[in-house]
C-alpha cells in the first residue's frame, strides 16, 4: 500500500475519506452526508464506516466517514488505528484503486494521524502470492492513499510508523510463507535481502560452526531434516557503547513433532512455529529502518523438526552449549532445545544488559490465555512491567505468568541435568523454567510464549485471517519506551 502526501483532484480519487470522533458532528461536510450518517446510525464508534455521495466542484464523489471513538479515550491511538483499518477492510477489494484521506479534522495530532495511516496499511496487507485463480471481486484493488490534509508534522511521524509497518509486514510474510519456501537457509537469505544496505550487521553460523561451539541441543532438533540448521544474528548499534539488549527467537520453520509425531489434522499450521523468529526479524527491521537510537541484537535459531531415520529419539541425552545435559523425553518439545543454545550463545557473544525471547512454545499457553494475550515470564519485575506496558502501547498484549523453584523441580531428570518436559500440569511454566536454567546469574531475562498470537483464524482490528505480525511492534515499542527515552 503506497501512502503519499499531496492534493489530487476529486476525479483522481475513488473515495474521499474523513475521520470522525464519536458523538461529534463532522465539520465542513455536506448536510446530506451528515443526515445520511445519522440515519445509518453512524456515531463515530471505533471501526464504524459510513459511505455516501456528495457533489464537489461539480463532480459527484464517493465519501467515507471512519469512526475514531471518543477524543479523550485512553485507547485513542488504538481506536485511530481501527479507523484506518476499517477503511482498508471496506475498500481493499471494492474496485476502488485510490483513496484521498483528509486527516485535518477530529483534533488529531501528527502522531494521531500517523496512527490512522498505520492501521490502514497494516489491514491492507495480503499474501496472495500463490492464489492464481482468484475471482475479480476477491482481488485487492486499492493501491494508493493520498493524504490531502493533515496536522503539521504528519509526514515525519508517518516515516516512523511506515518503518514499523514494514517490520510487521516482514514478520507476517515470514510466518505466512509455506515451509517449502521458508526453511532455515532461505530464512537467512530473506533477512539478508531485507537488511541489505541498512547498516545492520548480520552473522550466520552453519552446522559445522555450531557443532564446534557445542550446540548439541539445537542441532539435535534438526538432525532428522534434510534442511541444514542455521543460527542468525542481526546487530544494530545505534546507542553508543551501551551493552546491547538482545531478542532471541524460536525459528522452527516446520514442526512435525519429530519421532513424537503430531496428529495429522492441522499439522499444516506448523509452518508458523517460527513465529518467534519472525517477530524478532520484523522487530529488528522496524528498529533498523527507523534508525533506533539503541544497541539491539536479534538472534534466531533456525531448524526443521522432521521424523527421519536420523532424527533424535525420546530418551536421547544431548549436551547443550552451556554444558548442561538434557534428557529428551518428547521430541515435540523442541523449541526450548533450540532456544537454550541460542540464549547461551547470545549471552556469551554479546554480554547483554537484558535478554528477551519470543517463541510459539507451548499449546498449554493457548489453553491458559486463548488468543487474547501472549504469556510473559520474567526473572525481573522492572523488565516484566516494561514489556507489559509495551504490549499495551503496541496492541501486542501480554499477561504475566509465574515461575519459581516449585516448578523447577518438575523438570529434574534422573539421568541428566534436566529433562525437556515436565508433567501435564503447568506446561507453559515448566517450559519457561527450562529456559531459565540457561540464563546466567545477574542477567535480566523475559520469555514471551506467543503460541496463540502469531496466527488468526478470523480477522482482527488490523489484520485479516492468517499471519498477524504479533511481536514485531512489541519489540519496537519496548525499545522506544525503555532505551530511547
Amino acid at each position: 500500500m503506497q501512502v503519499t502526501f499531496g492534493t489530487p483532484s476529486p476525479e483522481a480519487s475513488g473515495v474521499i475519506a474523513h475521520v470522525v470522533n464519536q458523538g461529534e458532528t463532522p465539520a465542513g461536510l455536506e448536510g446530506a452526508l451528515v443526515e445520511g450518517a445519522a440515519a445509518s446510525r453512524f456515531t463515530g464508534k471505533p471501526g464504524q464506516v459510513f459511505e455516501g455521495f456528495a457533489t464537489r466542484d461539480g463532480v459527484t464523489v464517493r465519501v467515507a466517514l471512519a469512526g475514531a471513538g471518543e477524543s479523550d479515550a485512553d485507547s485513542r491511538r488504538a481506536n485511530l488505528e481501527k479507523a484506518g483499518a476499517a477503511l482498508a477492510a471496506k475498500y481493499l477489494r471494492s474496485g476502488v484503486k485510490a483513496m484521498s484521506l483528509d486527516l485535518s479534522g477530529a483534533g488529531l495530532s501528527a502522531e494521531d494521524a500517523a496512527a490512522v495511516l498505520l492501521g490502514l496499511r497494516l489491514r491492507s496487507w495480503r499474501h496472495d502470492v500463490y492464489r492464481t485463480k482468484l475471482a475479480d471481486e476477491k482481488k485487492a484493488t486499492l493501491e494508493s492513499v493520498t493524504v490531502t490534509a493533515s496536522p503539521k508534522g504528519t509526514e515525519k511521524a508517518w516515516e516512523i510508523q511506515a518503518a514499523i509497518a514494514e517490520g510487521s509486514e516482514f514478520t507476517r510474510t515470514l510466518v505466512a510463507e509455506p515451509a517449502n519456501k521458508v526453511y532455515p537457509v532461505s530464512f537467512v537469505h530473506l533477512c539478508e535481502k531485507a537488511f541489505s544496505g541498512t547498516g545492520a550487521e548480520l552473522t550466520v553460523l552453519d552446522e559445522d560452526q555450531m557443532e564446534e561451539l557445542g550446540m548439541g541441543a539445537l542441532l539435535g532438533v534438526g538432525q532428522g531434516s534434510r534442511q541444514p540448521s542455521r543460527l542468525l544474528a542481526i546487530r544494530w548499534n545505534g546507542g553508543g557503547d551501551e551493552a546491547p539488549t538482545v531478542f532471541v527467537g524460536k525459528g522452527v520453520t516446520f514442526d512435525t513433532g519429530g519421532i513424537s509425531l503430531k496428529p495429522g489434522a492441522g499439522m499444516e499450521d506448523m509452518k508458523w512455529d517460527m513465529g518467534g523468529a519472525g517477530a524478532v526479524a520484523g522487530g529488528m527491521l522496524a528498529l533498523v529502518k527507523r534508525k533506533a537510537k539503541a544497541n539491539v541484537v536479534g538472534v534466531v535459531g533456525l531448524v526443521e523438526n522432521m521424523p527421519d531415520g536420523n532424527a533424535q529419539r525420546p530418551g536421547d541425552v544431548v549436551t547443550s552449549m552451556s554444558g548442561q545435559t538434557i534428557e529428551v523425553i518428547n521430541t515435540d518439545a523442541e523449541g526450548r532445545l533450540v532456544l537454550c543454545d541460542a540464549l547461551h550463545w547470545a549471552q556469551e557473544q554479546y554480554k547483554p544488559k537484558r535478554i528477551i525471547d519470543f517463541a510459539t512454545l507451548t499449546g498449554a499457553m493457548i489453553i491458559a490465555l486463548g488468543h487474547e494475550h501472549g504469556g510473559l515470564f520474567a526473572n525481573d519485575d522492572d523488565l516484566a512491567n516494561d514489556l507489559l506496558q509495551a504490549g499495551k502501547d503496541s496492541g501486542d498484549a501480554l499477561w504475566r505468568m509465574p515461575i519459581g523453584p516449585a516448578y523447577d523441580k518438575l523438570i529434574d531428570s534422573p539421568i541428566a541435568d534436566i529433562k525437556n518436559v515436565g508433567p501435564r500440569g503447568a506446561g507453559s511454566i515448566t517450559a519457561a523454567q527450562f529456559l531459565h536454567r540457561f540464563i546466567k546469574n545477574g542477567t535480566h531475562w523475559a520469555h514471551c510464549d506467543i503460541a496463540g498470537m502469531v496466527w488468526a483464524d478470523k480477522p482482527g482490528a488490523t489484520w485479516d485471517k492468517g499471519a498477524t505480525g504479533f511481536g514485531a511492534r512489541l519489540i519496537e515499542r519496548f525499545v522506544a519506551n525503555t532505551l530511547e527515552r
